[in-house]
């Protein structure tokens, strides 16, 4: 399976897209690795098939083009948001929080392969004409899935025939391509939620039940309950809160 990641890009030395024990790539696969600031095609490998980037929409509509000072012009990821995004389908390995809640990191397709999209840029978002043009690409690179954590609107949800995403997801729906679109982080209230076109799978955000529960002790031997991710030594000297 080949997943098309359509967000910030891709930082591709993460160990979570590492290629291990992964056979060729599809020989159907028709994308590119798209060469760019700090990213080539040795960036790609039999996990990150391929990367591209749309910045047409960014350049004639943001004055001064993208801010290079703080982005890449190139599908590397400024920003993070899209490489955590692509882990849905990463390699598994050991991983903590900060040395707490030991474990194994494990994405729910540890198998797949991942394309990844530039459409969106740090400081400046991302743009209608930029989506449209990554789902046109993605469809003809022959993806089999497109994850879209992309959402907006503010309370304010458009017609299916002006939003973009609608759009764009059912001109990939049509060609038998499986889209996921998220339904934003806010609620519950009315029109909370984004990326409704029955066409697509809108999956909301979650939380999970674990904490991090830490006692902060006082000179006077009280005892206040907190949450902390500190693992460093304790404080001997006294320390004026």
């Amino acid at each position: 399976v080949i997943i098309g990641v359509f967000n910030t890009g891709i930082w591709p030395e993460r160990r979570s897209f590492s290629y291990l024990n992964l056979g060729p790539i599809p020989k159907r696969w028709r994308g590119v690795c798209e060469s760019g600031a700090r990213f080539g095609p040795r960036n790609c490998n039999r996990k990150i098939v391929g990367a591209r980037f749309f910045a047409k929409g960014q350049q004639a509509a943001v004055i001064g083009g993208i801010n290079k000072t703080v982005e890449f012009l190139s599908p590397r990821d400024a920003d993070g948001h899209g490489t955590h995004t692509s882990s849905t389908g990463h390699h598994a390995f050991k991983a903590s929080m900060s040395g707490y809640a030991s474990g194994v990191a494990k994405g729910v397709a540890p198998k797949a392969r991942i394309a990844a999209y530039k459409v969106c840029w740090k400081e400046s978002g991302c743009l209608d004409s930029d989506i449209l043009a990554a789902f046109n690409a993605a469809i003809r690179d022959d993806v089999d899935v497109i994850s879209i954590s992309i959402g907006g609107g503010d309370g304010i949800t458009s017609p299916y025939y002006l939003d973009p995403i609608a759009i764009g997801s059912y001109g990939a729906a049509s060609k038998g391509i499986s889209v996921s679109s998220s339904a934003r982080n806010e609620g519950p209230n009315g029109m909370s939620v984004t990326n409704l076109a029955p066409w697509v799978t809108t999956v909301g955000a979650s939380t999970i039940d674990r904490n991090f529960p830490t006692d902060a002790i006082l000179g006077d031997g009280h005892r206040l309950r907190g949450v902390s991710l500190y693992a460093g030594v304790p404080l001997r000297k006294r320390r004026r809160l």
